[in-house]
């Protein structure tokens, strides 16, 4: 079929033609933004999941969302590289400029311009970040050098102005767990404080299986101030409707068996549905679309996963790391203890102890309980088995 109005989007936070079984979350923050607007506190929330399940797409239906209801919406990806207290200067200057013009600034929009001068000159010595706004540092405020404190009342004075003006702030932060934990704490500390007072701002935080331990780790009330969902694979009946809808929508069906073929290779991942999608619809013949094509399509989606997919992870690891994760593969796609992982490379598990964390710090394992881990990409382990070969033994080294 024609691939010019191929409808299959399998891009990175590309919002896919059929957003199907994310309506739960969409209501819910529907009603978390209009909650705040009435002087109500409610919790952030805290997305978590693998990769491929849709949390960035989620992010930006839910930055469409906050635009519609007239809300501030800042978007973010933490980076470890990126230091955090400038990146927040950053993300409130845009929200002071678009809660108002300059001109029409009342007090409390003018003293959170204020207190943003003193954050940004505390947090990036010559305050560059706030230059073009051009006032004053408010002395006393966001200026002790400890970043939860300063973040504390940068928000507060944030969520003052946004009520001032009848409207509220919401920040959307993608992979969170590279936050430290000094900023994850700092983060959290001035969002409780934000709630405490009942203003308009809200977090939505997106981030690998792992981040609600990370912020319990960070601040023992973190169980309370957000709302924890996992998003993970689409239900059977959720992933034929991300497959056939799309379809159905230019008039082309699917075979019963084809969309059995598809849903049973993707396991109801989103991403992996789009690329299955949009391989097939570019090889088949017309409409229907047979169960032979989509089995004659499965080898090409396996290429196309592999070479950009899983590729693009597998070369951060070194030679050392990708053996530990082959050995891994070995095991099966479930958690599994350093011991076992030692076990199956024949080598004693303390000598693996920081190849196991360098995975972690790269993004390619977490640890959902002490003493295990687990890919963070579906499916990585039959990639890890049809690309390197197993594990040799000792003798054979």
């Amino acid at each position: 079929m024609d691939p010019r109005s191929n409808p299959y989007t399998p891009n990175a936070g590309v919002r896919p033609r059929a957003f199907a079984g994310r309506d739960e979350d969409l209501e819910a923050f529907d009603v978390m933004l209009d909650r705040l607007l009435r002087g109500y506190a409610d919790q952030s929330m805290l997305i978590t999941g693998l990769r491929g399940v849709g949390k960035t797409v989620l992010l930006g239906a839910f930055a469409e969302q906050a635009h519609m209801a007239g809300w501030v919406s800042l978007d973010a990806e933490i980076s470890p590289e990126a230091p955090f207290g400038p990146r927040m200067a950053q993300l409130v200057r845009r929200a002071v400029l678009e809660l108002a013009p300059r001109d029409r600034w009342l007090d409390r929009l003018r003293r959170a311009a204020g207190v943003l001068r003193s954050f940004s000159i505390t947090v990036s010595s010559d305050g560059a970040v706030t230059g073009s706004i051009d006032v004053e540092p408010l002395e006393g405020q966001a200026d002790s050098g400890e970043l939860g404190e300063d973040l504390t009342d940068l928000l507060v004075a944030l969520g003052e102005a946004a009520q001032e003006q009848e409207t509220g702030v919401v920040f959307l932060f993608d992979e969170v767990q590279f936050l430290s934990k000094q900023e994850f704490e700092a983060l959290i500390r001035a969002l409780h404080k934000t709630t405490q007072r009942q203003l308009p701002i809200s977090l939505v935080g997106a981030g690998l299986p792992h981040l609600p331990r990370l912020a319990g780790e960070a601040k023992s009330y973190a169980e309370r101030l957000f709302r924890f969902r996992t998003l993970g694979p689409l239900s059977v009946p959720d992933a034929i409707d991300a497959l056939t809808q799309p379809a159905n929508e230019l008039g082309v069906s699917f075979e019963e068996r084809a969309v059995d073929t598809v849903v049973v290779y993707t396991d109801g991942y989103p991403y992996f549905i789009q690329e299955y999608g949009k391989v097939v619809w570019d090889r088949a013949e017309g409409s229907p679309i047979t169960a032979v094509e989509a089995v004659e399509s499965q080898a090409i989606v396996e290429a196309r996963l592999d070479e950009s997919f899983f590729q693009v992870r597998i070369q951060r690891a070194s030679e050392q790391e990708t053996e530990y994760l082959r050995a891994m593969a070995e095991l099966g796609a479930a958690p599994h203890r350093a011991a076992d992982v030692a076990e199956v490379l024949e080598r004693p598990s303390g000598e693996l102890g920081k190849v196991r964390t360098r995975l972690i710090e790269k993004g390619l394992l977490y640890s959902p309980t002490y003493g295990y881990a687990a890919f963070t990409v579906p499916q990585f382990d039959r990639f890890l088995r049809r690309s390197f070969p197993a594990p040799s033994s000792r003798a054979d080294r």
